[in-house]
């Protein structure tokens, strides 16, 4: 059983709500570090701590409190002394700065009483001007609600249930209960309360997509008493209502919530609210006629016939499958995952039975958009499009043109950034060197031809495919934005003139990362904010791991950093924190080829935008997945190591054609300079030249470096031009 709803919420947030820590995960129950730390931290009602056999520490007064909870906020970043001191008091006493280091001494003996004489402590550690408070992962009740509520986002309903619950009865109280008026804990006590409420609302959602509706009644009815703006809580509670079978109760409560919105808010109920009564108006007037079926009903009704029609191994149940996982991969994280595992299996199986034209249909069906330029599976990519190009070897002269683009669409997208490269790519210093790359050259020519096909055929959803492997294709010169904008807006104009969902959403997210690379950030915000819509109304969840990471970009973009040094980022606060939210989107979002190495990139770009190197301390723990060959020179430039610096940089592989090739080649222009290496330099320089009035990275909608202009300046001038 859920704790009660809660009923300390300001504020509202976006609907698909994460944890908002970027170094932060929770592998064991909350209030516990999954390494059996000795010490765990509990915000989630009034700030306590205990010790790893559960028996309370005696953290001191409330100042001492005060102190653990403001560096908890932090997130294990460095809280600076002068800044502890402004959010203890509104107007600090004299000596303040002493009392906050007599408060952290006192904390530290009682948080590590065994630790020795002048040993420096390692959970709340000096560093720079101030201190930082590093829990181990899962010790912290707040940070381990937060995984626990992304993760039952990418759960069937009948698995996130009990998630939720659990996570759920972890709150005690208001989020920092015991500072209701600290500034400091403001926006995070908000956050943290809305995302309670989000809770509670999936987790509803949760028990009547699993069939069981009536637990959910009670929990809701308190939901909306206490929170009676929130339309899902309404809809929700109208919703386990009637299939309760208390049809009379959840037009009662539809009525209510009318009559609520209309006193409290002036407004009248939002269409989800107007199409669920007039469904319950529906049935109330004709009580005769039988009540449809719940969805998950018909589509079980649906695919028993289906199952006792269809020959098994025919033909048609393969195009089936094929279509199937089509539409399972925009579900989100599980089913993008689901789609890509399986995907491949059908392909082989259509190949196997020797019909080319089945083969290309099943293949070609699967025209998922996709606005990210690195794959998430390389090998599967590969093995898709050397299928894709057997069968068009052998399709016959009579196919269909319609197939044959298709096909071709396939290898366009599939070989997007470097796929099909599988040895070592050219070394960043050579000179282009296009015979050296054909998949390149085959990639090209595949998205030219299947967008002149579809153009041919006035094949509204083959065009909008085929303009999906012309902008994966798009990569082969930096500063394109303007290019990718135009690909962009046609997909937007198509999809809207046929009711396209998929190519519109793609559209508008293309849009935002070209509008946010050419500095047009209120146009972006505007395709950004109608991609949200209708990821909303369409259920398309994983368009919003984009518009948030575009809205931490724009953040760095429109709000001043202090200075930064190669230990210090220099973000302000603003950024911080929508960088994290950005970063909590990663795990669950099932896609790896995006995620991996992104959060080491938004610790890093601070530093590099100051003209800082990497302090080696600093970004010790740093994973840089797929980007390491380009960081790797800067790090050891850092660590006063110039000759593996230079050997790095010589064998720095060329950046792939994709959405971060522009910061990658930026941070090797910069390595380059200042190991003194003119032959890189020169050849960043003609890279970089495209792109000189643009910021880089902006482009990818995801962070940045700063201008483009500043390292070409760098590498122009050690290349002696």
């Amino acid at each position: 059983m859920s704790a009660a709803p809660d009923v300390w919420s300001t504020g509202r947030v976006e609907d698909e709500y994460h944890r908002e820590d970027d170094d932060v995960t929770t592998t064991g129950p909350a209030f516990e570090a999954a390494s059996g730390a000795a010490v765990g931290f509990g915000v989630l009602g009034p700030v306590e701590c205990r010790d790893g056999a559960g028996l309370p520490v005696r953290l001191g007064g409330p100042r001492h409190r005060e102190v653990v909870a403001r560096l908890l906020v932090a997130r294990r970043r460095v809280v600076p002394v002068d800044r502890l001191v402004a959010d203890l008091w509104e107007e600090p006493p004299p000596g303040a700065v002493g009392a906050v280091r007599t408060f952290v001494a006192e904390v530290r003996r009682a948080l590590e009483p065994g630790r020795r004489p002048r040993t420096p402590s390692r959970l709340l550690a000096t560093e720079g001007p101030g201190y930082v408070l590093r829990p181990e992962p899962g010790a912290v009740d707040a940070w381990h609600f937060k995984a626990e509520v992304a993760r039952a986002a990418g759960l069937a309903p009948a698995e996130a249930a009990p998630v939720l619950d659990a996570a759920l009865a972890t709150w005690r109280g208001p989020a920092y209960a015991d500072f209701p008026g600290a500034r400091w804990a403001h926006a995070e006590r908000a956050r943290l309360a809305e995302l309670r409420l989000h809770a509670v609302e999936r987790r509803a959602d949760a028990l009547i997509r699993s069939g069981a509706p009536r637990e959910a009644v009670w929990d809701l009815d308190a939901h909306v008493a206490e929170h009676p703006w929130r339309e899902d809580g309404w809809h929700l509670l109208a919703t386990a209502l009637l299939r309760s079978g208390r049809q009379g109760d959840a037009l009662g409560v539809l009525r209510r919530a009318r009559q609520v919105l209309a006193d409290q808010l002036g407004a009248d109920p939002g269409p989800g609210l107007a199409r669920l009564e007039r469904e319950v108006l529906r049935q109330a007037d004709h009580p005769d006629e039988a009540a449809p079926a719940a969805g998950d009903e018909v589509w079980s009704s649906a695919a028993a016939a289906y199952e006792g029609s269809v020959p098994a191994r025919s033909p048609a149940r393969l195009e089936a499958t094929a279509s199937l996982l089509r539409e399972l991969a925009v579900t989100g994280a599980g089913g993008l995952g689901a789609a890509r595992r399986h995907r491949a299996a059908a392909v082989a199986a259509a190949e196997r039975t020797g019909d080319a034209e089945l083969a290309a249909r099943v293949i070609g069906v699967y025209d998922v958009p996709a606005v990210w330029t690195r794959v998430d599976d390389p090998d599967a990519a590969r093995t898709v499009v050397r299928t894709a190009e057997r069968v068009l070897a052998r399709l016959p002269e009579d196919a269909p043109e319609t197939a044959r683009a298709r096909l071709l669409a396939s290898v366009a997208v599939e070989s997007r950034g470097d796929a099909l490269a599988e040895g070592a790519l050219p070394h960043a210093a050579d000179p282009p060197g296009r015979a050296r790359e054909p998949w390149r050259r085959r990639a090209q020519q595949a998205a030219v031809e299947a967008e002149s096909a579809a153009r041919r055929l006035h094949d509204a959803s083959l065009l909008a495919f085929a303009l999906n492997g012309t902008f994966l294709q798009s990569f082969a010169h930096c500063g394109q934005a303007a290019r990718r904008d135009a690909i962009g807006a046609e997909l937007v104009q198509l999809a809207r003139t046929h009711g396209l969902v998929g190519p519109e959403v793609l559209g508008r997210l293309i849009r935002v990362q070209a509008l946010a690379g050419l500095g047009d950030l209120p146009g972006a915000d505007d395709q950004a904010t109608a991609a949200d819509h209708l990821a909303d109304r369409y259920e398309r969840p994983l368009a919003r791991v984009f518009t948030t990471w575009y809205r931490a970009l724009r953040t760095t973009l429109t709000t001043p950093a202090a200075p930064a040094t190669a230990a210090a980022t220099g973000v302000n606060e603003a950024a911080e924190a929508a960088y994290a939210e950005a970063v909590a989107h990663l795990p669950t979002c099932g896609m790896p080829g995006f995620a991996t190495g992104l959060p080491a990139l938004t610790r890093l770009a601070p530093v590099v935008r100051a003209g800082a190197l990497p302090a080696p301390e600093a970004f010790a723990d740093a994973d840089w997945g797929p980007y390491d060959p380009w960081v790797r020179p800067l790090l050891l430039l850092g660590d006063a190591r110039p000759d593996e610096a230079r050997e790095a940089l010589r064998t720095a592989p060329r950046p792939p054609h994709d959405l971060m090739a522009e910061p990658m080649w930026c941070l090797l222009a910069r390595a380059a300079a200042l190991a003194g290496d003119p032959v890189l330099a020169a050849r960043a320089a003609a890279v970089l030249g495209p792109a000189e009035g643009q910021q880089a990275g902006a482009a990818s909608g995801l962070l940045t470096f700063g201008p483009v202009a500043t390292y070409l300046a760098e590498a122009r001038q050690a290349a002696g031009g």
